[in-house]
């Protein structure tokens, strides 16, 4: 299916493994050009050995997040697109954490640098009068589970934040959603369950656990001219792991 996004230009945080570099191929299946930022070396030239603008860039703090979008624009000439995203957190519940800066820490990391990508990104958007923010958060962010607490505490909080927006920018031609992956095959997933993904894979109404590819093609939608009026959502691609009603 034609998006009918080709030449646009997005910035895909990191972009270079996981979730992100899922999402930064399927963009540029759609002929859009795209920029990408990790923090490894290795990673960032095997994203450009791919076609990708690939930018050394650290999203965790706020500056990190902004001057990535700033560097994604000199390379690709503009934003169009921001897709959101980083790592996560370390995992564990209340009790391994009982420093309040570990909170600080993930709040900056999967919130503040959601905000300062959008801040940075969204005066261009409303003066062209179109444009696309995707946040890529967890299913943690609807869902309690007892060894995310950080990223629940702060991808809850970035929901919060980017329906919020949604509403704000929405008569400019913008859309905002966040898409909330349930289990995906990636490394981050394996580092939680130290390389037996038996274990999420069988938590998964589905048996199996996400395909990062098909997870990609979601947030490509998302950034299409099809989906120009869904706005202020917040999807869940998790293959009905998540149970409640609402």
């Amino acid at each position: 299916m034609d998006l009918g996004i080709a030449g646009k230009r997005a910035a895909v945080a990191a972009g270079t493994a996981g979730l992100g570099l899922a999402i930064a191929r399927a963009l540029a299946a759609a002929d859009v050009a795209v920029a990408v930022c990790g923090r490894s070396p290795d990673g960032v030239a095997a994203a450009a050995a791919e076609g990708l603008s690939a930018i050394v860039a650290d999203v965790s703090t706020p500056e990190g997040a902004a001057g990535f979008v700033r560097d994604a624009r000199d390379a690709l000439g503009g934003i169009d697109i921001v897709v959101a995203n980083a790592g996560g957190p370390p995992g564990g519940g209340f009790d391994d954490f009982p420093d309040p800066q570990a909170y600080a820490e993930a709040f900056s990391l999967n919130a503040l640098s959601t905000i300062a990508m959008c801040q940075e990104a969204i005066p261009e958007m409303r003066a062209r009068q179109w444009g696309r923010v995707v946040g890529v958060t967890s299913i943690a962010a609807r869902q309690a589970m007892p060894n995310l607490i950080l990223s629940t505490t702060a991808r809850a909080g970035v929901t919060g934040f980017l329906k919020t927006l949604a509403a704000q920018v929405a008569a400019d031609g913008i859309t905002v959603n966040s898409l909330q992956p349930g289990s995906h095959a990636t490394g981050r997933l394996e580092k939680l369950y130290g390389g037996d993904l038996s274990i999420p894979a069988a938590q998964v109404p589905m048996g199996c656990l996400g395909r990062p590819e098909d997870f990609g093609a979601v947030a490509a939608f998302l950034c299409s001219d099809q989906a120009r009026f869904v706005t202020g959502s917040a999807i869940l691609v998790d293959g009905g792991a998540y149970l409640g009603l609402q």
